[in-house]
Order: C-alpha cells, then structure tokens, then sequence
C-alpha cells in the first residue's frame, strides 16, 4: 500500500486526487471515505480479475453499489508468448457493466497506453 496526490484539472476546474493503494480487502473505514475506487488486474491473470469481483462484493457490501465512483483497470505490462491475454475485452467490459457507474479502461505503463487518462 501507498498514498499519492496528484492535482487534475477536469473542465477547467482543479482537483488534488488523494490516492491511498490498498493491499487488503475493503472494511468499513475505508468504505466510508472512499470517494472512488479503482480496481486494478492485470490482462494475463484470471486470478486477479476474480479477485476484483471478489473485492467488488466486499465493496458493495459495506456501501452501496451507486454511492461510489468505479473504474476498472487491466494492465497489458506483463502480457507475452510465454504469458498470453486471459481476460478478454468482453469479460472485463460485462465485469465493469455489472459494477455501475464504472470506466473501463486498458492501460501499459511500458508504452503509455492510457496511464494519464
């Protein structure tokens, strides 16, 4: 876990972003603060992406589903031959349909892709 700020401006307007890494599950201090969550797993590991729903429930519940901001993220850094693509567009996509009021998004910190976004 981590803490980290970052000050973004959306339509002309500043925000400072207070950004708190989770090693653990959600409880109920961290349901009660949180303003927005981004769950993260990586392209290549179907155990992450089950972890993710299993993290999601546990969020849904300590709060309801609609009162928090959501975005999901998969991660393509780690993807190879010898690693290939396991969680399909689709399936994250249908997972992020099911969370409500949640982004999707694919992201390679190696290339950039969608790291700033």
């Amino acid at each position: 876990g981590g803490q980290f700020k970052r000050e973004v401006t959306i339509d002309g307007q500043s925000h400072l972003l207070l950004i708190r890494e989770e090693a653990g599950p959600p409880d109920t201090q961290f349901a009660s603060w949180a303003d927005a969550v981004i769950f993260v797993f990586s392209l290549e590991s179907e155990s992450s992406f089950e972890e993710v729903t299993r993290l999601h429930e546990l969020l849904s519940g300590l709060r309801g589903a609609g009162d928090v901001a959501l975005a999901l993220v998969g991660t393509q850094d780690k993807i190879s031959s010898s690693s290939p693509r396991v969680v399909e567009d689709e399936r994250a996509r249908a997972l992020c349909g099911d969370m409500r009021r949640c982004l999707y998004y694919e992201t390679c910190a190696t290339y950039g892709l969608n790291v700033d976004r």
